[in-house]
């Protein structure tokens, strides 16, 4: 069940496809396919052309896949564990000369957005992580002083919500939702 998102303005495919399923298929997604969405996120904008992200890829099956498991929190390894593929998404806060960036955060969120956009089209889904242990993230995968983990990408094909537990069941199976543009947007338009 593909929740396609109802939008007051006409908007691309891709996007109102994308979607955070919990429920994924039992299918392996193929090492070409991964390489695709992860050049996909390497073409978002940067500051300064610095591309401040850093990625660690993990198929279902492997030691790094168990280890990025364990830095999520429970609630989150409940359902995981399904998915084909896990990918850490780390951020540098500085630029190669030692400045700071100040918005690394942003463009690695850039890249994200690529690189999920890139999957729906491919028929793969994510779900972002947030709910995990950042210090365990970083002495797990031996991260610089500069770098943050910034979330980890959950990815899969679409399987069946009837078998997800509660509350991750009713979850996958509600309406999606968003603000109105008005609620979250002012626009300033030219009336002459």
């Amino acid at each position: 069940m593909i929740k396609e998102a109802i939008t007051e303005t006409p908007v691309h495919g891709l996007l109102k496809g994308r979607w955070s399923p919990r429920a994924f298929a039992n299918d392996t997604i193929a090492f070409e396919d991964i390489k695709t969405m992860l050049e996909a996120a390497s073409w978002a904008p940067s500051a300064m052309n610095a591309q401040p992200w850093r990625y660690v890829a993990a198929q279902k099956g492997t030691p790094v896949f168990q280890q990025m498991w364990e830095c999520m929190v429970p609630g989150n390894q409940l359902w995981t564990d399904k998915a084909a593929v896990i990918i850490l998404s780390i951020g540098s806060s500085t630029f190669a000369n030692g400045a700071e960036n100040k918005t690394f955060m942003h463009d690695v969120g850039m890249a994200n957005a690529n690189l999920v956009t890139q999957g729906v089209s491919m028929g793969i889904f994510s779900h972002f992580i947030g709910g995990f242990n950042p210090d365990k993230t970083r002495t797990q995968f031996q991260l610089a002083e500069n770098e943050e983990p910034i979330c980890f990408i959950v990815l899969g094909y679409m399987g069946n919500a009837d078998e997800l537990e509660e509350p991750f069941k009713s979850r996958e199976m509600a309406p999606r939702s968003r603000k109105s543009i008005n609620e979250f947007a002012e626009i300033a338009v030219n009336t002459l």
